[in-house]
């Protein structure tokens, strides 16, 4: 009869879990590194396409008899703000300080909204003025490109909601500071695909 193995010591059951926990916080974020550079793809994919056939109006009205800069930059003012008050959060995060961490999540919440209602009205405006998303190819690959960051900003603010349920219940544990980082990284991620929509579309589609 073989004799059973002997347990590790105690020191080095200590060193193998703090290993685990270590490997969970690396190995999750650079697999959500890995599903930025895909969405960084996705995003270049549109942006090729724009490119492509936003000038294909087909007849019907153009971007610049549309846009308006001062709206566009309204959004473009909450959407970055929304990423200095992201910023704040986490130093709230980073002191442990969970109030402080709640206000400024909740302050980023209501600007990521308050973007998304100024884009759908300038989605139903546009509509109503006839450039819908099937008039013209270059009207479907504006929506197609604008929807799309539009879902993101959606679907961080939904990780907000949940992130905040999950920490009002367990508190700031090393997996919350973990996903709340990987959110961070997500919204900020966000912001500079925003950028570059301003500047490619709104900008020279103003001229």
């Amino acid at each position: 009869m073989n004799a059973p193995l002997p347990k590790p010591p105690a020191d080095f059951t200590g060193f193998v879990e703090q290993e685990h926990h270590h490997d969970y916080g690396g190995d999750t974020v650079f697999g959500f590194w890995i599903y930025i550079l895909s969405d960084c793809i996705l995003f270049a994919t549109l942006f090729a396409v724009y490119a492509v056939i936003g000038q294909n109006f087909a007849g019907t009205i153009e971007a610049k008899e549309l846009f308006d800069l001062n709206f566009v930059l309204g959004e473009t003012a909450l959407l970055l703000l929304s990423s200095f008050t992201f910023g704040m959060a986490m130093l709230g995060a980073n002191t442990n300080n969970i109030k402080n961490l709640m206000g400024w999540l909740a302050a980023t919440f209501a600007l990521g909204l308050g973007f998304l209602v100024m884009e759908i009205y300038e989605f139903v405006h546009f509509t109503h003025e006839g450039a819908s998303p099937w008039s013209s190819g270059a009207w479907a690959a504006f929506y197609g490109l604008i929807g799309t960051h539009g879902l993101h900003v959606f679907f961080g603010m939904i990780w907000m909601i949940v992130l905040v349920v999950h920490i009002l219940k367990d508190g700031l544990t090393e997996h919350n500071q973990v996903r709340l980082s990987c959110l961070s990284l997500f919204w900020h991620f966000l912001d500079i695909i925003w950028i570059c929509v301003f500047s490619v579309v709104y900008l020279m589609g103003a001229m």
